[in-house]
């Protein structure tokens, strides 16, 4: 199996029609699907929240109704914002099923596994019912996706043995990052024999908008590849990773990872020592560590984008970026600025990065809301 995995959160997209939302790029989103499979990958990541709940439709118009049920691996999840009790688990599942238009899930993950949500977990039963799905043929693997500290992943793997792979946050900025714990993650992975496959290689874009001194650094060893390359190629040269997902919502970014992956050659050591050196460079930087994973904005009362408004801070202070005022303007149209935000937490609860949203918030609306 080929280590680039297609993570469909960020599909392409085009507009719709006035009034309404913006619609999965269905002809460009086939186009992809047929140049992944065609040089030789074939796994697919998406949960039942993705694109708005455009994610697992998507897949089945463009990829399960014109693919033979073997020609590719599909991965889904259980999303705990999806189900408030036992009895809600089952049903969830079958409607995954009916969207993605298949029989069964090659893996099936507890999806954005932390301390508390383990604890609902465990108390609606999830994991029995998951291994009853397995054992009817419904999925082939158990796993979990994971943003917790590393002590927590190991309670949970030493308390749940049939979870058999573990999706990670694994990048070479986190990989020492006391929040996140990448690395730790991953030696937990290793210690329990867990196969891991690797989400936000590029940390949401940040490994590819990198400062100025960093791209030369990368462009001086080698002119021809993508800052994006060494991002994914650095985490599938890890020994345990057999999965390393890229939110492609272009053709352009489809062919850069076809490129580097098809023929996946490990990092040198020269190569280590670059990225161990950008990743010091950017532990000096002020910078809001935001994803993008969207999770915040389904909890906040105030409809506040976080996330773009958050990436218009980075801008704003990393490069000074001159026309991040008029995009904040862009993203709050009809919708809630960071001076609206009245401090509830909920943000803050589902945040796998841990960041204090609430805090952030103060200080981009000092930035963008003055008068």
């Amino acid at each position: 199996m080929k280590k680039l995995g297609f993570g469909c959160m960020r599909l392409p997209m085009k507009e719709g029609n006035e009034g309404m939302e913006r619609e999965v790029d269905y002809e460009q989103f086939n186009q992809m699907i047929d140049r992944f499979l065609e040089e030789g990958f074939n796994y697919f990541d998406t949960a039942h929240g993705y694109v708005e709940g455009k994610s697992e439709l998507a897949l089945r118009e463009c990829l399960v109704k014109r693919y033979p049920r073997e020609a590719y691996i599909l991965t889904d999840k259980l999303t705990t914002h999806f189900f408030k009790k036992e009895e809600e688990i089952r049903p969830l599942f079958e409607l995954q099923l009916e969207n993605a238009g298949v029989e069964y899930f090659d893996y099936y993950l507890m999806h954005a596994m932390n301390r508390d949500f383990y604890q609902k977990y465990v108390k609606c039963h999830a994991f029995e019912i998951v291994r009853q799905l397995k054992e009817e043929g419904k999925i082939k693997h158990i796993g979990l996706s994971f943003h917790d500290k590393a002590e927590v992943l190991e309670e949970i793997l030493r308390e749940q043995p049939d979870v058999e792979v573990v999706q990670i946050q694994f990048n070479y900025a986190d990989y020492d990052d006391p929040g996140i714990e990448s690395y730790k993650c991953y030696q937990i992975c290793e210690k329990y024999n867990k196969p891991v496959i690797v989400m936000e290689p590029v940390k949401g874009g940040v490994l590819v908008n990198l400062p100025e001194e960093a791209k030369k650094l990368l462009s001086d060893y080698n002119r021809e590849a993508s800052y994006a390359s060494y991002a994914i190629r650095y985490c599938a040269s890890f020994e345990k990773v057999f999965m390393v997902l890229s939110g492609m919502s272009t053709v352009e970014q489809m062919e850069d990872n076809i490129g580097y992956m098809k023929e996946f050659k490990p990092f040198t050591k020269e190569e280590y020592n670059i990225v161990d050196h950008i990743r010091e460079m950017l532990k000096g930087q002020d910078n809001i560590a935001c994803t993008a994973c969207k999770y915040c904005i389904d909890e906040c009362p105030k409809s506040i984008p976080i996330p773009d408004l958050f990436a218009c801070y980075n801008a704003k202070k990393q490069f000074k970026d001159w026309n991040s005022e008029w995009y904040y303007g862009v993203y709050t149209n009809g919708k809630g600025k960071a001076a609206d935000c009245i401090k509830c937490g909920k943000c803050e609860t589902v945040c796998p990065q841990h960041l204090t949203i609430r805090d952030y918030l103060e200080e981009v609306s000092g930035i963008f809301d003055r008068k």
